[in-house]
């Protein structure tokens, strides 16, 4: 009953959308200047933006300043330290101030139209992941943070992602059945301590996980503990293959 209100309520705001698009001429979503077409950010707020390039971190995607930052295999400490349940992470932008213009009012001020914005840079970021897989789904929140927030962000993200690359979206397939506390202040390895074992899959959607490559979704990535964590439980329940794309990353984690 609670993704049924969650689907309609999330339909009731894309119509709403779409005929205040229809009508009134397009705006940036950020500073509301107006632009050449719907979702989309004008000149100066695009400008802004920092997008994540070479060099990453090969496994977790993680930006460094220079290649020389890079580990054996490409990767960063934190994955030669801690190796990730996932096989991959790409992400589309930095986590910064002028990122957090676009994720902050998504994920916690109702404001959905920037999924489609969003989504945009995640398909272009992730091309050759969502080329590669077989099934989109998204990190869930817990059913009473749901309840609370109306949407699950990442939902909306995999939902438009799934739609742009003719996908399969699986929304509901993955929960977080244990409630696990706020992970802003923690250490990497807190993190990972708090999350082990808060996902598992839904087993009448065992089926639809088996054998399949998937690709979790999640709007921002910070030392790829939860990211982890959802990928052990798919990876338990027999998926093939996890990789994760997620539309911002975190420049610097903790990594204690």
């Amino acid at each position: 009953m609670l993704l049924v209100r969650n689907r309609l309520g999330r339909g009731l705001r894309y119509a709403a959308g779409w005929a205040v698009d229809s009508v009134l001429p397009p705006e940036c979503p950020i500073c509301r200047t107006l632009t050449d077409g719907p979702h989309r950010l004008c000149v100066a707020c695009f400008s802004g933006i920092t997008f994540i390039t070479a060099p990453h971190c090969l496994c977790c995607g993680l930006p460094f300043a220079t290649p020389g930052e890079a580990g054996p295999h490409g990767t960063c400490l934190g994955c030669i330290r801690r190796p990730p349940r996932f096989n991959r992470a790409r992400a589309a932008l930095r986590y910064d101030e002028a990122s957090q213009r676009l994720i902050l009012p998504f994920k916690h001020g109702d404001r959905t139209e920037f999924a489609p914005v969003l989504a945009a840079m995640m398909a272009r970021a992730g091309a050759g992941l969502l080329a590669e897989a077989d099934a989109l789904l998204p990190v869930p929140l817990h059913r009473r943070r749901l309840v609370s927030r109306r949407y699950n962000q990442a939902g909306l993200l995999a939902e438009q992602l799934a739609r742009r690359a003719g996908c399969r979206w699986l929304p509901d397939a993955l929960m977080r059945h244990r409630q696990t506390v706020q992970l802003g202040q923690l250490s990497a390895a807190a993190r990972g301590e708090e999350v082990a074992g808060a996902f598992r899959v839904r087993p009448d959607r065992q089926s639809l996980i088996d054998g399949r490559r998937l690709l979790l979704i999640d709007d921002v990535m910070t030392s790829g503990a939860t990211a982890s964590a959802c990928a052990a439980a798919l990876l338990e329940a027999g998926a093939k293959s996890v990789d994760v794309l997620a539309a911002a990353r975190v420049p610097f984690p903790g990594r204690g």
